[in-house]
């Protein structure tokens, strides 16, 4: 690989498969932008995925990939980087994995600080299963999944990764590919665990960009993202989608910093003995 490397040098040979129009395009290419502005070596990265339209991501990036099973991406990045430390690890899901069958799993991620990425790709539809309504579907959405309307409340999903006192929350839109790269960057770097709700609208079943065009903006100038409490007010401006990063404490140990302290204090166990007469 050369010393500087450009965004196509993470391209598989694999051709997404997404309809065309769909959002994701956009987030794979702010991501790749990302790995080449930060150069990152293609085995240093591995990237897990649940299942759904937005979980097919791995198989399009030349790197490490495990497409898992559903909900479950982030125990699953988890292992992985306690497993190997140095590896930069991104969780991908839509919402429908991330905040439905898997959402019992974002505040023990956030609580422990994993230093992994989190990208929630929200359409707020299950896409792959022809558009029924999912946890961010706006009350009252009409589609042919959904002839009555949808019928219950949708989640907020920055305020629900604010009030878990996750280390990093942010907001992008699949529009601003510019903007979306940057926050990716700022999040790969970030030592905890970090979770971004990107807006990527589906074409087929719900299309919602023009929609997310009248109603996102940047977050306020002035806007302190070590503040929780203005970003959870920030947060609550539904009328409002704000865009950017709402908050973010790099203070706070990892995950994988607690753990090699306690393996630098704890005593050899048997099986590091073992390990060790096999190597002699």
């Amino acid at each position: 690989m050369p010393e500087e490397r450009k965004a196509t040098d993470y391209k598989s040979d694999v051709k997404p498969i997404w309809c065309a129009g769909c959002g994701n395009y956009a987030v794979l290419t702010a991501l790749m932008r990302a790995f080449a502005h930060l150069n990152l070596a293609n085995e240093s990265i591995t990237i897990a995925s649940g299942i759904g339209c937005s979980s097919r991501f791995p198989a399009f990036v030349k790197t490490y990939g495990i497409h898992g099973i559903h909900g479950r991406v982030l125990p699953l990045a988890t292992g992985i980087k306690l497993g190997s430390p140095e590896t930069t690890v991104i969780a991908i899901g839509g919402d429908g994995d991330g905040f439905s069958i898997g959402g019992g799993h974002i505040p023990h991620a956030a609580r422990r600080n994993v230093g992994i990425t989190y990208i929630v790709l929200d359409n707020s539809i299950y896409g792959m299963t022809k558009g029924q309504p999912s946890p961010t579907s706006p009350e009252g959405m009409v589609n042919k999944a959904a002839p009555y309307g949808a019928q219950e409340h949708p989640l907020n999903p920055i305020l629900l990764a604010l009030s878990y006192d996750s280390s990093f929350v942010a907001r992008c839109f699949s529009g601003r590919v510019k903007e979306m790269t940057e926050v990716f960057i700022q999040a790969l770097q970030h030592p905890g665990f970090s979770l971004i709700q990107v807006l990527s609208p589906c074409v087929t079943y719900y299309n919602t960009y023009d929609h997310y065009r009248e109603v996102t903006q940047a977050l306020p100038e002035g806007h302190d993202p070590s503040d929780r409490l203005a970003a959870m007010a920030l947060a609550l401006e539904t009328e409002t989608q704000y865009l950017g990063i709402f908050y973010r404490d790099a203070s706070r140990p990892s995950y994988v910093a607690r753990f090699e302290s306690v393996r630098a204090r704890a005593p050899k166990t048997t099986l590091d003995t073992i390990f060790a007469g096999l190597k002699r």
